[in-house]
């Protein structure tokens, strides 16, 4: 029984300290390593670019990889920065134009992004925060798949077209979030991207004000420097 009380009074002596250690305090700065998968879709696209026919946008995946460096600020305040790569865009229904059936219709957008955030400690370890991130676009395509059938035969042909030509350079969004952090310094979180600008130069039929919308989920690793 000594054995067992001995043993359990460690355990606790290890998660205090565990505890303890996950605390930051005011004046200092930390630096989180995270990546994230999630969704992500334009709004206000119902036209796959390149095509006449109309065809309803849905979501496609999405994900994120990139470094953050907290200054906590006061106990239950944080500012964060950070440089991230996100890939994302939006997908679209399979349709069919000239007998040729267009299937894994995506509009896929690359992005270096710069986030700057506020964290708000309601409880000890779960933050919400919300800020503005710029972005920098470095890739576009559209990428489909026709099937076609030519002489009895199966024709499938798939196509990846650049149209960063067509999209703007620069993106602004907000992120509303909320993370937890635990003793051992891992981070969760979940976050929803709200675009302010367009990313198409300029407006077609079915493709007006078109905006990046993405939901993420992460995890990181925080560690103090």
């Amino acid at each position: 029984m000594k054995k067992m009380k001995k043993i359990a009074l460690m355990f606790a002596l290890l998660v205090t300290s565990l505890s303890a250690n996950a605390q930051y305090d005011p004046g200092t700065w930390s630096m989180q390593v995270k990546f994230g998968f999630g969704a992500s879709q334009l709004t206000n696209m119902d036209k796959i670019p390149l095509s006449d026919s109309n065809a309803d946008s849905q979501f496609k995946g999405a994900s994120m990889i990139g470094v953050d460096v907290q200054y906590q600020v006061a106990k239950r305040f944080g500012l964060q920065f950070g440089i991230n790569h996100w890939w994302q865009g939006s997908g679209w229904e399979n349709f069919v134009e000239d007998n040729v059936k267009f299937e894994d219709n995506k509009f896929a957008l690359d992005y270096i992004a710069v986030p700057v955030l506020a964290n708000f400690y309601v409880v000890k370890g779960l933050a919400l925060k919300t800020g503005v991130q710029l972005g920098y676009l470095i890739d576009a395509d559209v990428e489909m798949t026709a099937k076609a059938k030519v002489d009895n035969y199966k024709v499938t042909n798939i196509t990846s077209i650049d149209v960063e030509d067509d999209c703007k350079k620069f993106d602004v969004s907000i992120p509303v979030g909320i993370s937890y952090e635990t003793s051992s310094d891992w981070i969760f979180g979940a976050q929803y991207n709200i675009g302010l600008t367009k990313v198409n130069k300029e407006s077609y039929e079915g493709i007006k004000d078109s905006k990046n919308g993405v939901f993420m989920f992460t995890v990181g690793w925080k560690f103090k420097l």
